[in-house]
């Protein structure tokens, strides 16, 4: 069944952890575009892998991101940065869903995924560190609660951080969320008319509680 014409998402909701350096400028050139076919920019990131990688998140407005979404957004980017060349050196480019495990990016990320377990890095030290780790239990235009299931001497359990402190966010793997982000995947591929995976394949792997 072929997909549904995919509107541009207007006035995306803009993403709390931003790049910096050439991951930024990547992120600058490639958003809007992604944007103007109906995708949303999670995350792009330059590591060493294989030499050179140009690692760009990406998912639909409405959460998926199948293979075939993958290879047309590297068609769509590939050419583009071969003519802005954000990057001096030769490069890997890598276009991939952001997984189970995801990176938490919006306000609406935090949302989504309210009651499951996160690690939460920041840029500036809060209540007196830097790496937080719990389940998100509250959440407000300005900061994000953690509730932690054990805290180390002098720790509190529960942590208020600011969302303009956050360096870095994600979804820690349990067994809950793998069966909370299944059943989401599942549905939005049936609204989308699109075969569901296998979800015991797909689930395959311990769970890190």
């Amino acid at each position: 069944m072929a997909d549904a014409y995919l509107a541009p998402i207007e006035n995306d909701e803009p993403r709390i952890v931003r790049e910096t350096g050439v991951d930024a400028r990547v992120a600058a050139i490639i958003e809007p575009v992604l944007n103007s076919a109906g995708y949303k920019l999670v995350r792009v990131r330059l590591s060493g892998m294989n030499g050179l990688t140009l690692q760009i998140m990406a998912e639909r407005a409405d959460g998926t991101m199948t293979v075939e979404d993958c290879e047309e957004v590297s068609r769509m980017l590939s050419p583009l940065l071969d003519v802005e060349d954000p990057i001096d050196r030769a490069y890997h480019l890598e276009v991939s869903s952001p997984g189970i495990d995801r990176p938490l990016m919006r306000l609406s990320d935090f949302a989504k995924w309210r009651g499951h377990v996160a690690k939460i890095e920041t840029s500036v030290m809060v209540e007196g560190r830097k790496r937080f780790r719990g389940t998100i239990i509250d959440l407000t235009q300005d900061a994000v609660t953690l509730e932690a299931d054990k805290a180390s001497f002098g720790e509190a359990m529960v942590s208020h951080i600011p969302l303009d402190a956050i360096a870095d966010a994600r979804l820690i793997l349990t067994d809950d969320l793998i069966r909370a982000a299944l059943k989401a995947d599942k549905a939005a591929r049936q609204a989308r008319g699109l075969e569901i995976e296998d979800e015991d394949s797909a689930s395959d792997g311990d769970a890190d509680n």
